[in-house]
């Protein structure tokens, strides 16, 4: 709840101090070294599939469409939030304007939306595979793929218009430091000066519906999926048929507790700093572990990266 203010007698901020971690200046050389190691493998690892599910045209199925879509996102996913904390890490320049602070809310999130919806399209992807094989590549044709990727990007970028805009007309007052490595919707909202309860309702609904909606469908996908692998008879295919799963489960796991720990939850205050910890996670590690999980545990994609690194990559027109 943020405190009455008298509007007639403050000054509205126009720059933010994000905080960040604080910390010696040793010790913030070494976390951005860290950090840059850890967006550079971002950056390659998930460039390196992308380009990868583009040249081989074995991996031209919707299962690859969708994870080069993912890799695309975590690309700007991570670049949302780092470059700006690396260069407060290295030039202390931790100074950000109240506009560039909310603009850079809204992508955030945005494509975090993008995300939730993703994962539950790459679930209904492998519901389709597992238990209608037979009529597989008729129903999630191209087409079928590329306008199924389009509506989760388009929903993802459409769900925070709204409260974004309402952020716009807030006025900031202070105290000009924001409790965080980049902006978050809690910490921000508490430096206004303006009732946010409306804001604080509508994201919490947001949240609950995007996480709970596409979390939902994932879950009901994966129910089928079961079921039609306890219903086949030999260990081998059962074994093979969840091997197909595995990556996307564990992608699904560590980011929906993350996410779910962070915004679906009741507006009592938790722990800042634990806060910070969590949202390092699924914004600066997960990108990183997401590409490792899907070519470590996927036969197909390593064979294509070692074909493409070998200069055998197996192009259409070759």
């Amino acid at each position: 709840m943020n405190q009455p203010w008298n509007l007639k007698n403050h000054t509205d901020l126009t720059h933010l101090l994000l905080l960040g971690f604080p910390s010696t200046r040793k010790l913030e050389v070494l976390l951005f070294v860290i950090f840059s190691l850890i967006y550079t493998l971002t950056l390659l690892a998930n460039f390196l599939i992308i380009l990868t599910v583009g040249l081989d045209w074995h991996l031209h199925k919707p299962m690859y469409f969708f994870i080069s879509n993912l890799a695309f996102l975590e690309v700007w996913y991570t670049t949302v939030v780092t470059p700006k904390m690396l260069a407060g890490l290295l030039t202390h320049s931790k100074s950000i304007s109240v506009t560039s602070c909310i603009i850079q809310l809204y992508f955030f999130f945005s494509l975090g939306s993008t995300e939730c919806l993703l994962l539950a399209a790459m679930a209904f992807d492998r519901y389709l595979a597992i238990c209608n094989p037979l009529r597989y590549a008729m129903i999630l044709n191209s087409e079928v793929c590329c306008k199924l990727a389009s509506t989760c990007w388009l929903v993802g970028f459409l769900t925070m218009l709204f409260p974004v805009t309402l952020m716009f007309r807030l006025s900031f007052c202070g105290p000009s430091v924001l409790n965080h490595f980049f902006c978050d919707a809690d910490p921000l909202l508490r430096l206004s000066c303006t009732d946010t309860k409306i804001i604080e309702l509508i994201n919490f609904i947001l949240a609950v519906a995007i996480v709970i909606s596409s979390f939902s469908l994932t879950m009901v996908s994966y129910f089928y999926i079961i079921l039609t692998i306890l219903s086949i008879s030999s260990a081998t295919g059962r074994q093979k048929a969840f091997s197909t799963c595995t990556s996307h489960l564990l992608i699904v796991s560590l980011f929906y507790v993350t996410v779910s720990v962070m915004y679906v939850r009741p507006s009592a205050r938790y722990s800042v700093e634990m806060d910070k910890m969590v949202s390092m996670w699924y914004a600066i590690v997960t990108p990183l572990i997401n590409p490792f999980i899907y070519t470590l545990r996927n036969r197909d994609v390593k064979d294509a990266l070692r074909h493409m690194l070998t200069g055998k990559t197996h192009c259409r027109f070759q």
